[in-house]
């Protein structure tokens, strides 16, 4: 017994580790669209048959926003499109939010819209808590959204 254990802890030792810098991450919403494929471009150069045209592929996935600190203790934040495949999640897109690097953020959390995992319409909706000072008592909440055509939006939280 005492053998599997230990094979156990080596086995997870040698896995790569998840960076230290990594202070929060949240997955949430959902995007699809249309995948490009070279194919149905090939199919769309010949003639029409009387076969029935297969229905274009579509590329699916969630959200992530991730809060990475800096060297100087505030945090960049990072915007990433996961898709959903065959073999396992792949990152799609990710950039990073301008919007708050400019701000120089202390982030003190980040939370989904809700945490349930169902959402009924495509996009993201979450809430950025974060401190330009500090020492300031309490953070400011800042909203990212998403809607459904990929626009978007970065502003204040208002209650």
């Amino acid at each position: 017994l005492a053998v599997l254990l230990l094979a156990g802890s080596l086995a997870l030792a040698q896995e790569p580790p998840v960076a230290e810098t990594i202070t929060f991450v949240v997955s949430t919403g959902f995007w699809e669209e249309q995948a490009e494929d070279g194919a149905e471009d090939a199919a769309a150069a010949k003639p029409e048959t009387a076969e029935a045209k297969a229905p274009a592929a579509l590329r699916r996935g969630y959200y992530k926003l991730i809060a990475v600190r800096q060297p100087d203790g505030t945090a960049q934040v990072h915007l990433q499109q996961i898709e959903a495949t065959a073999n396992g999640p792949k990152i799609a897109s990710s950039t990073v939010l301008e919007e708050f690097s400019a701000m120089k953020p202390y982030v003190t959390d980040i939370r989904p819209e809700n945490s349930s995992g169902i959402t009924t319409q495509p996009g993201l909706f979450a809430t950025v808590y974060l401190k330009t000072d500090p020492k300031a008592a309490e953070p400011e909440s800042w909203t990212v959204l998403i809607d459904d055509l990929g626009e978007i939006k970065i502003e204040r939280a208002t209650n």
